[in-house]
């Protein structure tokens, strides 16, 4: 009797501290619960108890109107009595054990089943349980977080004279406006579905929640007000509910309903301090979630270039084409194309980059519509997961209910790879390289025309990149475009030393192609800066030889600061890519149209004016052979002229020009060295001109001559053509008659003289007309002749203007009246 007496009295004590058990009904609640109620604000109770409770193994906070009740009712201490000694012992352990914070023992509580039977929880493994009990336990829980996720209004007051609302909702906590949603325009039933979340340090005040209607130029109109109980909400489980508006100055009046969810989590100090670095003075709303995904990390790059479409329309009775624009989306980024204006085969050549983040969606949605009526031509959908990863594919994809259809480059690169790149030695010798080598041999020369080659680039590093970002450090990338094909590498975060160790293949179209490799910087939102450039052509690499490229300016003139690492293989088939040169080339979508510039527009000039003055040089060379100044000279061109002309025959023209083929590798061979300081002093010389300033006026000067260089041109050039023009309209009928005539008589002496012999004859008299005549003027006899043909400008100048004297007026007007 003393041991039970002893156990009553235990008993007591653990019912004065609170009538307590463990909630079978949701175990991982029940567990939280136990280790928030450490802290004062959420447990509702002292500090001394909230530890008192703790050591008890209570499952949350003691309140006289809690339905908790101990794991042992009173009812089994009777059975108790009539115990052995040694099962009254090992009851008892059981019990010190339930109320112990070292060790905890399994529930013993009873529960029915829906038939009516009785099970035990002696039945039941708890072991799971018990363990995630004591690690819950560790947890410091020093705040709640409070979220709220409103979602529609329902039957709201009119407000306005149209018989609408402009609703919006305000928040307030401890009387502080915590949040404000957005505005719905003439809407008794708006839909917000907006969320934000807020720290809350005492459970017994209420959330207001008050609803406005919106005027522009007066006060706005109060629409009813609710309050929610944020103590009644469990932890952890959304609660929907749909609060009554009310107005206490008109409690009669209808004012609608408006539906939320409310949710209540505990945090830990680590979970807390990440929230107070996300929000906005302790409130983190969906804006600045969408904020944060902007800079979140993209698994792969989507490279698109909207190109063209065919056949857009609204339906068959447009009496007008329509302006189509296109609207691509791929999860949260979105991309508007330009309008094409009143067309139905648009010509866009857009392109633009979407990224493709973790757990995001892989579904690009693609709409066309017409910007002037705002209506749907079209859209169509493109699965990105089944398109091959680092390829260009290039496709029409039809819109729907026959709309038209739209031709798209598609590119999805840069996805993060574990994997390095092949070893040189191992890729060179590897079965891989051995099959690409045989598909393009000279056997299968005419399998596949189009097919050319194969490109394979292996992009290891770069090194002493420019620095971009505030930190001194950047974040680079690489792009690789060969033509229309355009790959991409992931992004190296924080470093000038980049390492991507990746390996890109493309479809070579065109031999003569160039391969671009671009370096760009990546920055917030998904906007990049430049680094450096480098353009490779195809004929000029050198397989499988990992060498460092300098990086370029944009337009590939200047060094600029950094290189890269790149191993470059190409192998082709000769045949098909002689048959290929002869064919147009691949036309680039994306590629600047060229502006003015007074700097390009000057070199040009400059370059064609050194191109005629080797063309005149070459003209008086021969000039000098005609005027007998080096008699040697004279005699011995004066003989292979007239051998050549005596012997030439149609086939032999091809032969002149294998021997001008030969001339020039022969002079190539001989002067490589003299060539090559040639142009490394004319190197110099331009670099040393370049760091010469020059002023405006120098420069106004010189482009002011090269323009007038170019007008004489111009102007000779049109002037004579329009003297060949009227020439043969007889503007000047007497020097026209006279071209038929000289015509007429060229006619007759090739039909009767054989063309050989009126060359030959031409040439004696070329060559003996200095020797006749030693100051004698060569001249060119159509120019000469083509110079007294009046030009357009000279009929103008030459027309006349009908003058009237006063005194033939007065005769006319005297003729007149009688």
């Amino acid at each position: 009797m003393k041991f039970v007496e002893q156990f009553l009295k235990l008993h007591s004590f653990i019912m004065s501290a609170g009538r307590l058990s463990w909630n079978l009904e949701d175990e991982t609640l029940c567990d939280k619960r136990k280790a928030a109620s450490r802290s004062v604000a959420s447990a509702g109770c002292s500090p001394a108890m909230g530890k008192k409770l703790i050591r008890l193994g209570c499952a949350g906070p003691s309140t006289d109107s809690s339905s908790y009740e101990l794991a042992h009712s009173v009812d089994h201490i009777q059975d108790i009595v009539q115990m052995s000694p040694h099962s009254r012992r090992h009851r008892l352990w059981k019990l010190f054990a339930t109320i112990t914070p070292i060790r905890r023992a399994k529930v013993l509580k009873s529960f029915e089943s829906d038939d009516g039977k009785e099970f035990h929880a002696d039945a039941l493994d708890f072991q799971k349980a018990v363990a995630d009990v004591n690690a819950s336990t560790d947890l410091n829980y020093v705040t709640l977080l409070l979220k709220i996720r409103l979602k529609e209004g329902i039957g709201l007051a009119i407000r306005d004279a149209s018989g609408s609302s402009d609703p919006y909702v305000k928040f307030r906590y401890k009387d502080k406006v915590v949040y404000k949603s957005l505005t719905v325009f003439k809407c008794l039933n708006p839909m917000w579905e907006e969320e934000f979340q807020m720290l809350v340090d005492d459970m017994t005040t209420n959330i207001r929640l008050e609803v406005y209607d919106y005027d522009r130029f007066c006060t706005d109109d109060f629409m009813g007000g609710a309050s929610i109980d944020i103590s009644r909400v469990k932890w952890f489980t959304p609660y929907e509910t749909t609060l009554t508006l009310q107005d206490d100055n008109n409690p009669s009046e209808n004012l609608g309903m408006i539906s939320l969810s409310v949710t209540i989590t505990p945090l830990t100090a680590q979970e807390q301090e990440n929230f107070l670095q996300k929000s906005n003075r302790g409130i983190l709303t969906e804006t600045q979630k969408k904020k944060e995904k902007l800079v979140q990390m993209w698994s792969s790059v989507v490279n698109i270039v909207l190109v063209e479409g065919k056949g857009l329309s609204i339906n068959y009775n447009m009496t007008q084409p329509p302006d189509p624009c296109c609207k691509f989306k791929l999860g949260c980024e979105k991309y508007k194309s330009k309008a094409c204006n009143r067309t139905c085969d648009p010509k866009w050549i857009e392109q633009f980059d979407l990224h493709i983040y973790e757990h995001g969606s892989d579904k690009l949605e693609v709409m066309c519509h017409d910007k002037k009526t705002n209506s749907a031509i079209g859209r169509t959908c493109v699965d990105l997961s089944q398109l091959p990863r680092d390829q260009t594919v290039q496709k029409w994809y039809d819109l729907e209910e026959m709309a038209g259809s739209i031709l798209l480059l598609i590119t999805v690169s840069g996805s993060q790879s574990n994997d390095s790149v092949v070893d040189l030695t191992e890729f060179s010798q590897n079965d891989v390289r051995n099959a690409i080598i045989g598909k393009y041999n000279l056997t299968s020369a005419f399998n596949n025309l189009k097919d050319i080659g194969t490109l394979t680039v292996k992009v290891f590093r770069a090194e002493n990149l420019q620095s971009k970002d505030l930190g001194g450090k950047s974040d680079p990338f690489a792009v690789l475009e060969l033509v229309n094909a355009r790959l991409q590498t992931h992004t190296e975060y924080k470093t000038l030393h980049p390492q991507w160790n990746k390996l890109f293949t493309f479809n070579v179209k065109d031999i003569h192609t160039c391969l671009e490799v671009t370096i760009y910087d990546e920055d917030p939102n998904n906007k990049f800066e430049f680094l450096g450039k480098v353009s490779i052509p195809l004929m000029s690499i050198r397989n499988c030889e990992r060498r460092w490229f300098a990086l370029k300016d944009k337009k590939l003139q200047q060094r600029v600061k950094g290189e890269v690492l790149l191993e470059l293989d190409v192998i082709w088939n000769p045949i098909r890519a002689a048959v290929r040169t002869f064919n147009p080339r691949e036309k680039k979508y994306i590629e600047q149209e060229p502006k003015f510039k007074a700097s390009i527009f000057r070199s040009t000039v400059m370059e064609l004016k050194e191109f005629a003055l080797s063309i005149i040089e070459m003209k008086d060379y021969l000039q000098s052979c005609f005027d007998w100044e080096s008699t040697p000279r004279s005699l011995i061109a004066f003989l292979i002229f007239m051998f050549f002309t005596y012997y030439v025959q149609l086939y032999h023209l091809p032969i002149l020009l294998l021997l001008l083929f030969a001339r020039c590798l022969l002079y190539r061979n001989v002067s490589n060295h003299i060539s090559r300081s040639i142009s490394l002093n004319k190197v110099e010389e331009i670099a040393e001109d370049s760091k010469t300033t020059t002023s405006l006026r120098d420069t106004l000067s010189s482009v002011q001559e090269t323009l007038s260089v170019v007008q004489n041109l111009l102007v000779f050039i049109s002037t004579l053509l329009q003297r060949i023009k009227n020439t043969f309209n007889f503007t000047n009928s007497w020097l026209s008659w006279l071209a038929v005539i000289v015509l007429s008589f060229a006619t007759l002496l090739l039909y009767f003289i054989p063309l050989r012999t009126l060359v030959m004859i031409w040439g004696v008299n070329k060559f003996s007309k200095k020797l006749i005549n030693p100051h004698y003027i060569d001249n060119n006899e159509l120019l000469d002749f083509l110079s007294r043909i009046p030009s357009d400008s000279d009929l103008n100048d030459w027309r006349d203007i009908l003058v009237e004297r006063s005194d033939a007026l007065r005769d006319r007007k005297s003729r007149q009246s009688s």
